[in-house]
């Protein structure tokens, strides 16, 4: 898949990890239906392996589905058998090269110049700023893109919805998001309320006319 023009046309990606496989699979599919195309399931969360197998199963072959928290070699190979088809890191580990040899894009994760530079030129198709937050929020983005005007930056980590407006407004290509839309969802939570965040979401990421 080419990640980066999706990322590009498409300017959301939700992160789900969640304690309960069963709800992490509901949520997933939630998001799917309200036509969230970006959606990234965490190797943090309980058995995302197979949230990931059955999530592909349910999706199809040719939907995008996206694997996080790669951080080994062994980490990008168990989520390419399971149908990942792009992987998310949160630093530059061996993940981020297993996964390039396997043929799945990577969403690199970096934080400072010298992990922009790093990240490139390994072959990232995008880079996940993270903690982007922690890290100084839009305006830290913002100051990244002058040495770096072509990079795909997607901040993750703290983005709201107001959040993501202040990061496409400064130049992020798209923005990733967990809990502030995920919430309790994953969990067993009020699936209800998700779909009403998922279209909060969708709705501030299309304000531009990209979406």
């Amino acid at each position: 898949m080419d990640l980066r023009a999706a990322l590009t046309s498409r300017r959301l990606l939700a992160i789900v990890r969640g304690t309960d496989p069963d709800a992490t699979l509901r949520t997933v599919l939630t998001l799917a239906e309200e036509g969230i195309e970006l959606i990234e399931v965490s190797l943090s969360g309980t058995d995302a392996l197979t949230v990931l197998a059955r999530a592909r199963k349910e999706l199809g072959p040719d939907r995008p589905l996206g694997a996080g928290t790669v951080l080994t070699a062994a980490d990008a190979r168990a989520v390419h058998q399971a149908g990942a088809t792009f992987a998310v890191t949160p630093g530059l580990g061996a993940g981020v090269d297993t996964a390039l040899d396997l043929g799945m894009p990577v969403l690199a994760g970096v934080l400072t110049p010298t992990d922009v530079i790093a990240a490139q030129a390994r072959g990232a198709a995008a880079l996940k700023l993270f903690p982007a937050a922690e890290a100084g929020g839009a305006a830290y983005l913002k100051a990244l893109r002058g040495p770096f005007p072509d990079a795909v930056l997607v901040p993750v980590g703290g983005v709201d919805v107001p959040a993501a407006r202040a990061y496409l407004a400064a130049g992020a290509t798209a923005v990733g998001v967990g809990s502030p839309l995920v919430g309790d969802a994953a969990d067993g939570g009020d699936i209800a309320a998700l779909r009403d965040r998922a279209r909060a979401f969708l709705a501030a990421v299309a304000e531009d006319g990209h979406a």
